[in-house]
């Protein structure tokens, strides 16, 4: 992806992924799409990388975070600094996910699986849905939080590639081989959340679920890296040339 796309789409991609989440949402209600292999949870995307796309992303981040800001700043502990944005980014995915789970026991109700009946003797999810019965209360999109969450986490992150081009210090051959496998894994793994949070607003969730997800995930991004991050006390921003993090 050209320096100048990137660019933009880094700007842009948080109104983007919104309007992903209200397009998609208003198709499913007005213009369902047919029956895809997408459409069923059960589809191998689902199963082996969505339901971890938070280990998928962190798995790839760390390496990457921490070779190519250290290949830029030439300094391990700004490094180390930085790669604690994926130790804030794991407990706002704890934090949000329990938020969610709290919102849903509250607001719902256990039913028997069969005729629907209301069973009053379970009071949360767990419970119910080990006795095979049926939990529906108000399900706030976990995929909508975290896919938005994680794709705006790597443009942030692999922005950084503009700069490591304009270093005099280039790294070695072996480093750069890594920084760019890394590179070109964390844009696959980009295109695919894209494709995954598409998904999830054409097929699955509510309009008022899927908002929602959305919206913590790009106020978790906001807060963090166009808010928190700006600070001294800090993980910091990956590094800009003639404007270096202190």
């Amino acid at each position: 992806m050209a320096g100048f796309q990137r660019a933009w789409l880094r700007r842009h991609l948080a109104l983007l992924l919104a309007a992903i989440t209200l397009g998609g949402s208003v198709l499913k209600v007005t213009q369902p799409l047919a029956e895809s292999y997408f459409s069923n949870r059960r589809n191998a995307l689902n199963v082996y990388f969505v339901k971890f796309s938070w280990g998928w992303t962190v798995g790839l981040l760390l390496p990457f975070i921490f070779t190519s800001n250290y290949f830029v700043q030439r300094d391990v502990l700004y490094a180390l600094r930085r790669i604690t944005s994926c130790v804030v980014g794991t407990v706002v995915w704890f934090l949000s996910t329990r938020i969610f789970h709290i919102v849903e026991n509250f607001t719902g109700e256990c039913f028997e699986s069969q005729n629907m009946t209301v069973l009053h003797e379970f009071e949360n999810k767990h419970a119910c849905s080990k006795q095979g019965h049926l939990w529906i209360g108000f399900d706030i999109s976990g995929h909508s939080f975290l896919l938005s969450y994680c794709v705006l986490m790597i443009i942030e992150e692999t922005a950084i590639m503009n700069e490591l081009h304009k270093v005099e210090q280039k790294p070695g051959k072996a480093t750069s081989t890594i920084i760019k496998s890394l590179f070109i894994a964390l844009n696959a793994l980009f295109l695919l959340w894209i494709w995954m949070f598409f998904c999830t607003a054409v097929y699955f969730h509510d309009l008022p679920q899927k908002i929602i997800g959305t919206i913590f995930g790009i106020s978790a991004w906001y807060l963090t890296y166009k808010l928190w991050y700006k600070k001294r006390f800090s993980p910091g921003l990956p590094p800009e040339i003639g404007n270096k993090n202190e």
